[in-house]
């Protein structure tokens, strides 16, 4: 490791975060991501110039971002979502039509770059708005359920274009090698959803609370192996994530379903106490906060690209929200909701850079655009929600339902 004092102080800013969420919940409930994001700016190259970037950053970095969406993927509650409120979440491909014609008007044409730009626009942070969810106590229920639907189809559709369009291939041939995948994909699902053998869950229970950890060891291997897939047919390793996640729903709940609730908590233990901080700080520290000072339209472009999102892809979702969603209130907290976005944003204007398809101006307003996003977004939502309820009978927004502990 060329830079070990970087690993540490990434941890120690991972400690850090929640200390900081804790101390301003009673008067700004703020997501704990947002002081990760913050945090890694801070020391990053462009303030204190603390941190510097090895190979093993960067691995932990990528991985981090695997895992957010692998346990996106999880959440997915395929019996809750599915029917007409999966059909309303397609509102994605309106986003993606809206997304792509403001991104050719804002280009002047340029295909490539309103690819990039407008795919962009349309992605929903699920992994980072389901935790908010839930650790409101918001999750469970009808609300909780539109919600997961319109941010499934908002994160899968976004890696789906990502595989079409920023692959190298051409759309044909991008299209056939992303079918054969879904083909290998769908014969994953039909193995998941078979019974498994007696011993299976026998060896579940016996090793749940040892050293051998025996199912948090298959959930990984689940979760590497979609990701190898994914390599090996050369689509971006976050599709294998998510297929990843759906699977390990299927096996836990239909193998070992009394025991999967605690087999997540040994999951989202290493994702979110251990490898998720480390993909927001290192993006943090990877933020060009210097090109989004540079020359004035940068700047000016963050409060453009903030709005955008709330346009293209909340108005969509506003609009074509199930109608048993009671009152104003809901449908806009649902556009807030699918509005917000930060992961995928960070992958595909890293794509783009990479590609000199943006410049490291547009890219950081971008970044900086969906990190408002995390932060102003759900604050809206959960204000409208809050309204709606009566009698102030739940915790306040941004807090556990019973523990008020914050985001």
């Amino acid at each position: 490791m060329e830079h070990p004092g970087t690993l540490v102080l990434i941890m120690a800013l991972a400690v850090l975060a929640p200390l900081l969420g804790y101390a301003t919940a009673r008067w700004l409930p703020v997501p704990v991501v947002i002081f990760e994001i913050v945090l890694g700016v801070l020391v990053g190259p462009d303030a204190l110039g603390w941190a510097h970037h090895d190979q093993v950053i960067d691995t932990l970095s990528d991985l981090g971002l695997s895992m957010l969406i692998f346990l996106a993927g999880y959440e997915i509650r395929f019996a809750e979502v599915r029917g007409d409120t999966l059909r309303r979440g397609g509102a994605w491909a309106l986003s993606f039509a809206a997304g792509l014609g403001v991104a050719l008007l804002l280009s002047g044409a340029d295909l490539a770059k309103s690819l990039v730009v407008g795919t962009a626009l349309t992605s929903t942070a699920l992994g980072a708005v389901l935790p908010i969810l839930r650790d409101s106590g918001r999750l469970d229920g009808r609300f909780g359920s539109v919600v997961m639907a319109f941010g499934s189809v908002g994160e899968f559709g976004p890696i789906i274009a990502m595989a079409l369009l920023f692959s190298g291939r051409s759309p044909g041939a991008a299209s056939v090698v992303l079918a054969v995948f879904a083909v290998v994909t769908a014969g994953a699902v039909f193995w998941a959803m078979r019974p498994r053998p007696p011993w299976f869950a026998r060896i579940v229970a016996v090793t749940l609370h040892s050293s051998g950890q025996f199912a948090v060891r298959f959930v990984m291997l689940l979760l590497a192996g979609m990701l190898g897939l994914a390599h090996v047919f050369g689509l971006d390793t976050l599709l294998g994530a998510f297929a990843a996640g759906m699977l390990t729903r299927l096996v836990l709940q239909g193998s070992v379903p009394e025991r999967s609730d605690a087999i997540l908590e040994r999951v989202e233990a290493i994702g979110f106490g251990f490898l998720v901080p480390f993909f927001y700080i290192v993006t943090g520290i990877d933020f060009d906060l210097a090109a989004l000072l540079d020359g004035g339209r940068p700047l000016a472009l963050l409060p453009v690209f903030l709005l955008l999102f709330l346009l293209v892809r909340g108005a969509p979702a506003y609009l074509l929200a199930p109608r048993d969603l009671t009152g104003r209130a809901q449908r806009a907290a649902l556009g807030f909701f699918s509005s917000t976005c930060l992961p995928l944003v960070v992958a595909i204007t890293a794509i783009g850079l990479d590609d000199q398809v943006i410049g490291a101006g547009e890219s950081a307003a971008l970044v900086a655009a969906a990190m408002l996003s995390v932060l102003v977004f759900p604050l809206l939502a959960f204000r409208l929600l809050r309204r709606e309820e009566d009698g102030g009978s739940r915790a306040a927004p941004g807090r556990d339902a019973e523990s008020g502990e914050a985001w």
